[in-house]
């Protein structure tokens, strides 16, 4: 992982924190929770936008 790496987080998040923020690398793309930075999670921006269109439209039948 780079050290130098630019966390941005959605302009929707409030100052209190409880955000998740996201980093590119490479091409992958690191996810981490802003109350607790040690714990990244990575994935790929392909499997990253078909998370994001599942929980935007719910999962059918469910």
């Amino acid at each position: 992982m780079t050290a130098s790496l630019i966390w941005q987080k959605s302009t929707y998040s409030q100052e209190q924190g409880e955000c998740v923020e996201l980093a590119a690398d490479g091409g992958a793309v690191l996810l981490r929770e802003s109350d607790d930075p040690t714990v990244v999670l990575t994935t790929t921006p392909i499997a990253l936008a078909r998370f994001l269109k599942t929980i935007k439209v719910g999962h059918p039948g469910g």
